[in-house]
């Protein structure tokens, strides 16, 4: 079972701290949410809200079309969000 998820306002609320540790986990190379939640030990639910967050800022954008897995990989756009 997992754990709970947290309340939807707290984690837009990390939305902002979060950018950059993503940046640096997509500094070695494209990423899926899942890989980057590992990555970041958080639930994979509130990685895609800060990923999608950066997206939308134009910090972020997709590698191509969606692997096997389902899974579309993002990369962090050079330059943004510094």
């Amino acid at each position: 079972m997992s754990a709970a998820a947290r309340d939807p306002i707290e984690v837009v609320r990390d939305e902002m701290a979060m950018h950059a540790p993503i940046r640096r986990a997509l500094a070695d190379g494209p990423h899926t949410i899942p890989e980057l939640a590992q990555a970041l030990g958080r639930p994979a639910r509130e990685v895609l809200v800060w990923v999608m967050g950066m997206r939308r800022y134009g910090e972020v954008e997709p590698v191509g079309e969606a692997g096997s897995d389902g899974y579309v990989r993002y990369r962090a756009i050079q330059g943004a969000g510094r």
